[in-house]
C-alpha cells in the first residue's frame, strides 16, 4: 500500500453541515459513516494518511448550469459573501478541527514533524486549510488568530470574488483568464502569508491572479486541486503556460479527482474511467516532472469516479498508475513525498 497525503478535501464542510442538523462531527469522523467520502475508518482502509482539510464557507446561491446541446455550460459566479457570517462559519469549522484533534480522531498538524509523527502513529494527519478568505478582513487580524489555531495553508479565493481577488467560474470550455487578479488587499495577504509561513494555493483564482501571486510570493507555486486545461478546458484547470511557471519554481499541482475536470467533455459523471486520471497525471509528469505532481482529491467536494468511490478506494488509483508504468519511487512522490516537500518549503522547514 502507498500511503497518500492528499492536497485537498472538504470533510470539514460535510461535518459542519451535519452538525447544523444535530449531528456529532467527532463521532461521524472517528467511527465512520456511509455519508460523503472521508472518515477515519475509510481513510485507513484506503491508505489515506492525511491531507489539507479545507475551511470553506458555502455559497447558498450557487446553482450549477446544465450543459447545452454541445455540452457547454457556464455557471454564474456565486455572489460575494458577507464577512461576519463568514467569520462565524469559518470559526465553527476550525472548532470542529480542534475538537477532532482533542478527541484523537485525527492529529491537527502544524509542522512537517507533526505530519510524519501522525503518519507513523497511524493517525490521520490533518492540515488546516482555508478555501476562500471571506472570513479574514483587510486588516488581516483574523489571519493571525487562525494561524494560532493551526491554519497553515490558504487559497485567497474560491470561485467567487472577495476583497482579496477574483475567482474563476465553473464553465466549459473556458479560459481561466476570466476577470482581474489580486486587489491591493490580496497583495498584502500574500506578503503576510510569506511572513507567517502559510502555503498559498492557486486553485480557483483567475489567470491574472495566478500571475499576480507568482510575482509577489517567495514560495513555490502550488495549485492544490487542479488539472490540465489542454486536456479538459474547464476554467478551473491550468494552461501550459501556468504549468511551466509551476515547474520553474519547483512547485506542485495536486490532481483533482473531480470528473468534470478530468473528462474531455467536461461532464460531472461518476462513470469516468481511471484512465482519464492517468491521462492527466501522464501529461503533468511529462510537462513539469515527477517532482511537481501530487494528488488533490477534492473528496467531499466533488463528483469523483465511481471506481474510487470514497477514501477507501484510493489505492485503486495507485494500482492504475502502477499498471501505467510508475515505479515505487515515483509512486511515493506522487502519493505523499511531493506534498511533504512543498509544505516544508512553504513553512520554512527542512524536508528530511
Amino acid at each position: 500500500m502507498q500511503f497518500v497525503f492528499d492536497g485537498h478535501n472538504d470533510v470539514l464542510l460535510r461535518l459542519w453541515t451535519h452538525e447544523q442538523d444535530g449531528g456529532d462531527p467527532v463521532a461521524e469522523f472517528a467511527n465512520g459513516t456511509d455519508l460523503g467520502h472521508i472518515d477515519a475508518p475509510r481513510a485507513k482502509a484506503g491508505g489515506l494518511a492525511g491531507g489539507l482539510c479545507a475551511i470553506y464557507v458555502p455559497s447558498g446561491d450557487l446553482v450549477f448550469a446544465d450543459p447545452d446541446k454541445n455540452g457547454h455550460y457556464v455557471t454564474p459566479l456565486a455572489a460575494p459573501l458577507e464577512p461576519l457570517p463568514s467569520l462565524r462559519i469559518a470559526t465553527e469549522m476550525a472548532a470542529i478541527a480542534l475538537r477532532l484533534d482533542k478527541a484523537g480522531a485525527w492529529r491537527l498538524c502544524r509542522t512537517l514533524k507533526d505530519i510524519r509523527q501522525a503518519m507513523a502513529d497511524g493517525v490521520f494527519a490533518a492540515v488546516m486549510h482555508m478555501e476562500g478568505c471571506e472570513a479574514i478582513g483587510p486588516d488581516l487580524a483574523a489571519l493571525e488568530v487562525f494561524y494560532a489555531a493551526g491554519l497553515r495553508s490558504l487559497g485567497p479565493v474560491w470561485s467567487r470574488h472577495n476583497i482579496f481577488g477574483h475567482g474563476v467560474p465553473f464553465a466549459f470550455p473556458m479560459s481561466p483568464d476570466t476577470a482581474p487578479g489580486l486587489t491591493d488587499a490580496g497583495f498584502a495577504l500574500v506578503r503576510e502569508c510569506n511572513r507567517l509561513g502559510i502555503l498559498i494555493d492557486l486553485a480557483h483564482i483567475t489567470e491574472k491572479g495566478f500571475w499576480d501571486i507568482a510575482k509577489t510570493t517567495d514560495q513555490p507555486l502550488v495549485a492544490s486541486h487542479s488539472n490540465v486545461h489542454e486536456l479538459t478546458p474547464v476554467a478551473r484547470n491550468l494552461t501550459d503556460k501556468q504549468l511551466d511557471a509551476i515547474r520553474e519554481t519547483r512547485g506542485l499541482i495536486g490532481v483533482n479527482y473531480a470528473t468534470a475536470m478530468l473528462r474531455s467533455d467536461g461532464r460531472s459523471d461518476g462513470d469516468t474511467p481511471l484512465s482519464d486520471m492517468v491521462r492527466h497525471i501522464d501529461y503533468l509528469v511529462e510537462r513539469v516532472g515527477i517532482d511537481c505532481v501530487a494528488l488533490g482529491s477534492d473528496f467531499d467536494g466533488a463528483t469523483i469516479p465511481d471506481e474510487i468511490g470514497d477514501a477507501a478506494g484510493n489505492q485503486k488509483l495507485i494500482a492504475a498508475l502502477q499498471r501505467a508504468g510508475y515505479g515505487a519511487g515515483d509512486l511515493e512522490k506522487l502519493a505523499r513525498g511531493n506534498w511533504l516537500r512543498i509544505l516544508a518549503s512553504a513553512w520554512g522547514e527542512e524536508d528530511a
